[in-house]
């Protein structure tokens, strides 16, 4: 062997031994808790919950103000000056609302400090009294910031109320928190004109924008409220200080209302020392945090992880600059052409984000190196391949200079699309593709932290660690809180199982919050209170932790939908499997106990169905024709198919039918939350009101000469009831196949359906035959009307009572039953009729 050979190999296989010699680092430990017997994780680098990183701080006021006087002269809050705004109008008609935005304009924190107590001096003015509520109903902004500080100041409970809430959500949040003081938005203004007679407590309102000032029509609302601009209060707290009158750990600091995926939304009360215990977690994690960082601001700060991430990067000195997801890249949507984006401008060094968010810049970096297509698709193919294989632990991968290399040759392109200086994402709020993962560590070049968390535990729960660079997971406990599984039979999943515990998630630690306001129980069913004083939350979701003590989630209690047939199916899982499809923009799987199959609605996106339709030659007049055409719906269903199979998801999980949608879903119109998330209920609401989900499911009319249904019977009558099948019938036929239930009910069984022929030709001229012959002209079909299929037997039982064979081509007075054998059918008491 030459010496070449040899200065190859002999590194190689050292290096291999060191790797299989490695110990898995422990992330997290088991630990003795009290409360419901599970099995339970704690940080492995904390023995107990953190509660604060600040020696003496214990609530959001004090360590706000703490850090001013630290940072005075160091940049705080930054916005975007506004240039000029105008509408476009698209070929199909549509307009949209385009901006040209400059450059940031900065406050210092001693600038910030100083409107923040202006702020809380002026509500005082306003007169607000102690112990009364504040509502803050607007966009994310400095203003949102300011004002929550302020009223931070002065001990005021703020409800946090998302700015895309519906009008019968905002009134009930309004009314059940007794809210007094409403600062908000001139958008929002206008929504809370259009409901003033139903709100009970509000007398004064607060406005971000001074433009309300030239809108006669808004007046004085129902008179008894007073509309004030954000800048008077300010100028009458500057004239008129007051001092502050700062809260204690347990003060409630929000009133957090989520927009919720069912129903009227819950209030989540949160106090200072929950928020404040997330915060101090989180800064223990993320590697680094200093003055030098720049922290990109665009979700709602009404979510809670918006909220605990600003009040963490203002208390460690870093800045933060305000942009929305509207105007966050140089091609979003209401960018002007030719201008920058948020981040381009900002350059951005950390960023928070939903996974809705990061899909999208996914998809829009695919899109554009597909479209680009030549020699610079095929190198960012390449690059991306040989840096996955690195990723994914392959000495065979792109390492040291090659990696470099890509880096600068293709990634750094993409690195721009977030301003090029990113060096860590958290990601929260949901589930987050391992195939968006990768692709965002890679393409961007920087980690993502993925955390699981809820708004009843502060965003706190578990977290990724910067050098974890596993997907598919949650990572380990916060050093705030301890994870708990707990067994749930019903679905099968024990702390027992493995070789890995499996469980419902219970998060407990000083980060678990009060309850949900004036619900006591909702709260009692699903907070608890151990013998160690410990608080825990039941989350419904469920999950299984890994040997290194990191969390994954598998499952969702509320999801999971037990099929005809008895399979579980669960419907996120499904809906995160499919959503890598590059023609979905959205989904939503749809299953009942009623049906032993799923189906999908699917929001299509346009940019990828045009470009395969315009490959393909199909002709369309506009992109909701396109949705409607048969070849359309078969490529996305080919596609779902593919990504199906490449999640290896089971066949009854995979949608049997699906529909396409050509309008996206916002949190305008309902269908989704400020964070992105599906709001199934109302969802399927709108289907069942619009009569969408009866066209999945109609779609097997009767025909003529065949009905294929399963009927369902009590235990009781199995004695008198059998099924067997003829020798005389082929393999191809299938035969009547009775279950036995308790709730006695006629349904439809896709996989053991019965053709049972009902010959025109043969009918005679009975008036029970009629019937019969009725019910086959109509087309009727059994899901729709499953208690015909026993009025068909119940007449075949009262007519040949005394039958008790029908074999292969019997006649039976008029009604030719030509596949199987079925004995005693007559005989049972218990048909439906």
């Amino acid at each position: 062997m030459g010496p070449y050979y040899v200065g190859v190999i002999i590194p190689l296989v050292i290096a291999l031994i060191i790797q299989n010699t490695k110990k898995e680092k422990k992330r997290g430990l088991t630990v003795d808790v009290g409360g419901e017997t599970g099995y339970a994780i704690r940080n492995s680098r904390f023995v107990s919950p953190v509660e604060t990183a600040w020696e003496g701080v214990t609530t959001l006021a004090e360590l706000f103000e703490q850090s001013c006087k630290k940072h005075t002269y160091n940049k705080l809050l930054g916005t975007r000056k506004l240039i000029t705004k105008e509408v476009e109008i698209s070929a199909d008609g549509r307009s949209f609302e385009k901006v040209h935005l400059g450059d940031y304009e900065w406050l210092s924190y001693g600038q910030v400090f100083e409107s923040v107590c202006n702020f809380a001096s002026g509500l005082v003015q306003l007169g607000h009294q102690r112990g009364e509520r504040a509502a803050i109903f607007a966009d994310t902004c400095e203003e949102w910031f300011i004002a929550l500080q302020g009223c931070f100041r002065r001990n005021v409970s703020v409800v946090t109320i998302y700015a895309s809430l519906g009008e019968e959500a905002l009134c009930h949040s309004f009314n059940e928190t007794e809210v007094t003081s409403v600062i908000c938005g001139y958008k929002e203004l206008k929504k809370i004109a259009n409901v003033s007679g139903q709100l009970d407590t509000v007398k004064r309102i607060i406005c971000m924008d001074d433009e309300f000032q030239l809108d006669t029509s808004l007046g004085s609302g129902n008179g008894s409220w007073t509309i004030t601009s954000f800048s008077n209060v300010e100028k009458l707290g500057r004239e008129n200080p007051v001092e502050a009158d700062l809260p204690l750990s347990a003060d409630i600091a929000v009133i957090m209302y989520t927009s919720g995926s069912t129903g009227l939304p819950k209030g989540v009360m949160m106090t200072h020392g929950n928020v404040l215990a997330t915060a101090s977690a989180v800064m223990t994690i993320v590697p680094g945090l200093g003055n030098q960082d720049v922290y990109l601001a665009y979700l709602p700060l009404a979510h809670i992880l918006e909220l605990a991430a600003e009040n963490l990067i203002a208390a460690i000195g870093s800045s933060i600059g305000y942009g929305s997801p509207l105007t966050l890249t140089d091609t979003s949507n209401k960018i002007k052409k030719g201008t920058k984006g948020d981040a381009t401008i900002l350059r951005p060094t950390l960023m928070a984000a939903v996974p809705a968010i990061l899909d999208r810049v996914r998809d829009g970096v695919r899109k554009k190196i597909d479209a680009t297509g030549g020699l610079s698709k095929k190198l960012f193919d390449l690059a991306y391949a040989r840096r996955l294989s690195s990723a994914n632990g392959s000495w065979f991968g792109a390492w040291g200079l090659e990696k470099l290399l890509w880096d600068l040759l293709i990634f750094r392109k993409v690195r721009a699309i977030l301003g090029g200086q990113i060096r860590f994402i958290l990601s929260g709020g949901a589930p987050l593709s391992g195939d968006t993962q990768r692709f965002i560590n890679i393409c961007l070049g920087a980690p993502i932290g993925q955390g699981y968390g809820l708004t009843e535990t502060c965003a706190g729960g578990t977290f990724s660690e910067y050098d974890d660079t596993s997907v598919g997971r949650v990572g380990a406990p916060l050093p705030c809180s301890v994870i708990k599984l707990v067994d749930w039979p019903e679905g099968g999943y024990l702390i027992t199982d493995s070789p890995k515990p499996r469980g419902e998630i219970v998060v407990g630690g000083p980060n678990v919050t009060l309850g949900y306001f004036k619900n006591e129980e909702k709260t009692k069913e699903v907070y608890k209170v151990d013998e160690r004083g410990t608080r825990w939350f039941y989350t419904g979701d469920i999950g299984q932790f890994h040997g290194d003590g990191c969390l994954e989630i598998i499952d969702r209690k509320k999801d999971i939908v037990k099929l005809q047939h008895g399979e579980y199916v669960s419907l996120g899982k499904v809906e995160a499997a499919l959503s890598i499809s590059p023609y979905i923009d959205n989904i939503m799987v749809h299953a009942n106990s009623f049906h032993s199959f799923c189906v999908a609605l699917v929001v299509a996106s346009q940019a990828s169905l045009e470009a395969w339709a315009s490959n393909q030659g199909v002709v369309f007049s506009n992109f909701s024709d396109l949705c409607e055409k048969e070849e359309t719906l078969k490529e996305v269903s080919s596609s779902i198919q593919k990504a199906a199979k490449a999640a290896r998801l089971e066949k009854f999980e995979i949608p049997a039918r699906i529909k396409l949608l050509s309008e996206a879903w916002t949190p305008e119109s309902g269908l989704v939350t400020a964070a992105l998330k599906l709001k199934r209920e109302t969802r399927i609401r709108h289907l069942h009101q619009n009569k969408i989900i009866h066209t999945f499911y109609d779609i097997f009319p009767l025909k003529a000469l065949q009905h294929r249904f399963e009927v369902k019977q009590k235990k009781s009558d199995l004695q008198n009831l059998n099924v067997s099948t003829s020798s005389a019938c082929s393999q191809e036929d299938s035969f009547i196949s009775i279950k036995f239930e308790d709730n006695g009910v006629a349904s439809w069984d896709k996989e053991n359906m019965v053709p049972l022929d009902l010959d025109h030709s043969e009918f005679d001229k009975s008036n029970d035959a009629n019937k019969i012959k009725s019910v086959v002209d109509h087309r009727v079909t059994m899901l729709r009307w499953p208690r015909r299929i026993g009025h068909i037997l119940h007449l075949i039982r009262s007519k040949r009572s005394n039958k008790t064979n029908m074999r292969h081509g019997t006649k039976l007075e008029g009604v030719n039953f030509r596949y199987g054998w079925m004995r005693n059918l007559t005989k049972n008491k218990g048909l439906l009729g």
